[in-house]
């Protein structure tokens, strides 16, 4: 019989409707504004109190709170507010109830219901230009950037002198200058021989002082600027891995001037975390541990993190850094404790295995290096007046997470263990693999941005495809009477799942992916009018009315499927070679032409046949 669809089919359909509006309905629950707290270190827990005192500090502050919710693990904690206008204000309370012992930042909190979160139900993420993200401005420190510099090459002309036998006695460095004590005018000449060769980054000078004949390094000035050059350059590649790992979509990190990054992150939920992984450095550094007899300028002493052993003594020369580093993995060693695997690349490998080819039986220590952003006060002059202001400043920390005796010579792979927790292990993991910063960087500015281009111009977007959506609705009826209500109620299917597909995959809706779901609907009415216009044709032919349904969908058929491939090859070669907006406005595109083909085609044939379908109709309303 014409017409007729076997039930397995329509009841596909309806599936695909039912489960097109569920996950779509989490795009109703609009976010609250809030403010999330995490500890500023790895493992720090957030209690209930703490919350309960941010709550009563707000309200005494005028600001209207929704409640609290406390994180998984209490490792973070959530204040929901009432106006999105309060959080720069909330923001400011916050920190000065809680200090410098948590991360403060501006966040949108999810009220999807929870039975929809079980499902792996949730709202699409929305672009800068729609709900905003948040916005960071990043500082990278100079100072330390050519303090770091240093302090590896005092490391490799200490190791470059002994080799050689050249007896110098150490010196304090003054500020970047390295400076190396010589009581033999040979050794010095030998020690400026070796030196100039392998190192025209210094400029030398001698200076006599009592006994000595003292040695100073000073580092061009071109040698300076290409530091910060470098050290610019490596944070922007190392932030844009952390970003991928934090799996942001449609992200921008791109460089200001000279020693500024900024970070868009469109669509982020947990601000305090993104905020907590960018700007923090973390590196490692093997040391071999220090002989009973060693001198002490050539010995450092450590604490070890988070343990109440005694405290270590570890050479001060460095094997290596986590710079070497180029993988590495969480894991769980065979006492189920959590573990770090290591990847060294070949000049690493290389390093690893001659220091520990002769120091079978030592010790070796990995040491954990974090700079923490602090705030403090000074006194500056402001319109012609001494005020106090909170300026950043960094402490380094360097604590020991393992000392563990040299069994045999180690390669390009090894482990570390001595981890307090496997979130310590996923976090320190995730950054080597990511790279480290080659210097601190601060945060001079962290905003949560709002639409772009306004409020005013998003409801215009907004209004733009209810508007079209009525027009072409009314366009459908005139024109094709009852074939135009079915194409009308399959136009309303077609926006639902182009959300649904949305939400399900993580899209970023962007002002031009509005413009793209336009597109969208005026293409689905397209497949319509093919199929109705041929139908007419049929009709008009003399055949009858479920012959020319019939026809009309078969025969049409063809010609919408090419005519959507075309397009969809289109959108996938904007999707490709684009980026930004351009990517925006290909992902609803082809989204749209995929539900488009499904809700003009099969939705509206479906409701033919389940009306129309099988009766002896002499005249068909179209």
């Amino acid at each position: 019989m014409l017409n007729r669809y076997p039930l397995w089919k329509y009841l596909l359909i309806v599936a695909v409707l039912v489960l097109g509006v569920i996950y779509a309905l989490p795009n109703l629950y609009p976010d609250d504004p809030a403010i999330q707290i995490s500890g500023a270190q790895t493992g720090q827990t957030i209690e209930q109190r703490e919350l309960d005192r941010i709550e009563s500090a707000l309200q005494s502050a005028g600001i209207e709170t929704k409640g609290t919710d406390l994180g998984d693990l209490d490792r973070s904690g959530l204040v929901r507010l009432v106006n999105r206008a309060d959080q720069l204000a909330a923001q400011d309370v916050v920190r000065r109830t809680l200090g410098q012992e948590f991360i403060v930042a501006q966040n949108l909190a999810p009220t999807t219901p929870q039975w929809l979160m079980n499902i792996g139900a949730g709202p699409m993420k929305l672009g800068l230009d729609l709900s905003g993200g948040v916005h960071f401005l990043l500082e990278v420190d100079m100072d330390k950037a050519i303090e770091a510099r240093v302090n590896v090459y005092e490391s490799e002309i200490r190791n470059l002198l002994r080799g050689e036998r050249v007896r110098y006695r150490s010196m304090p460095n003054q500020g970047n200058v390295l400076q190396f004590g010589f009581t033999d005018e040979a050794q010095l000449s030998e020690a400026q021989r070796l030196i100039g060769a392998d190192y025209n980054q210094f400029q030398m000078t001698t200076v006599s002082r009592e006994e000595l004949e003292v040695l100073r390094l000073t580092l061009t000035e071109a040698e300076m600027a290409e530091i910060r050059d470098y050290s610019v350059r490596q944070n922007l590649t190392t932030v844009r891995n952390r970003v991928n790992e934090l799996g942001v979509a449609e992200p921008l990190v791109q460089r200001q001037g000279a020693n500024r990054i900024v970070v868009e992150l469109p669509g982020v939920q947990d601000t305090a975390e993104a905020k907590r992984i960018l700007g923090k450095t973390a590196n490692l550094e093997f040391r071999l541990g220090a002989e009973p007899d060693a001198p002490r300028a050539t010995v450092e002493t450590f604490d070890f993190r988070g343990d109440k052993r005694p405290p270590a003594d570890v050479e001060r020369s460095i094997i290596l850094t986590g710079d070497q580093v180029t993988d590495a993995q969480s894991n769980y060693d065979e006492n189920g404790q959590p573990q770090v695997n290591i990847r060294l690349d070949g000049p690493g490998g290389d390093m690893m295995t001659r220091a520990t080819r002769n120091n079978v039986g030592r010790g070796m220590a990995v040491i954990f290096i974090e700079q923490r952003q602090i705030s403090r006060k000074v006194q500056q002059e402001v319109d012609g007046e001494m005020v106090e202001v909170d300026v950043p400043a960094f402490i380094e920390e360097k604590s020991i997470i393992s000392l563990a005796t040299i069994q045999s010579t180690l390669g390009n792979q090894f482990r570390i263990t001595g981890l307090d927790s496997p979130a310590e292990s996923s976090e320190l993991a995730l950054l080597l693999r990511a790279g480290g910063l080659a210097a601190p960087m601060y945060f001079v500015e962290e905003r949560t941005v709002g639409p772009s281009l306004g409020a005013e111009n998003i409801a215009k977007g907004i209004s733009a495809t209810q508007a079209g959506f009525v027009l072409v609705l009314i366009f459908m009826l005139i024109l094709y009477k009852v074939f135009g209500v079915f194409a009308g109620i399959a136009l309303s299917f077609n926006l639902v799942l182009l959300l649904a597909l949305m939400s399900l995959l993580g899209a970023t809706l962007t002002l031009p992916g509005i413009a793209g779901i336009v597109l969208t609907l005026g293409m689905a009415v397209d497949a319509n009018v093919l199929i109705f216009s041929r139908i007419k044709e049929e009709i008009a032919g003399g055949v009858s009315a479920q012959r020319a349904i019939h026809e009309g969908y078969d025969k049409a058929f063809s010609a919408i499927i090419d005519g959507s491939l075309t397009t969809l090859l289109v959108g996938v070669i904007l999707f490709a070679m684009g980026s930004g907006p351009i990517k925006g406005f290909a992902v609803t595109l082809s989204l749209g032409i995929l539900t488009s083909m499904f809700s003009a085609i099969m939705v509206t044939r479906a409701m033919v046949n389940l009306t129309i379908g099988g009766r002896d109709i002499k005249k068909l309303w179209l």
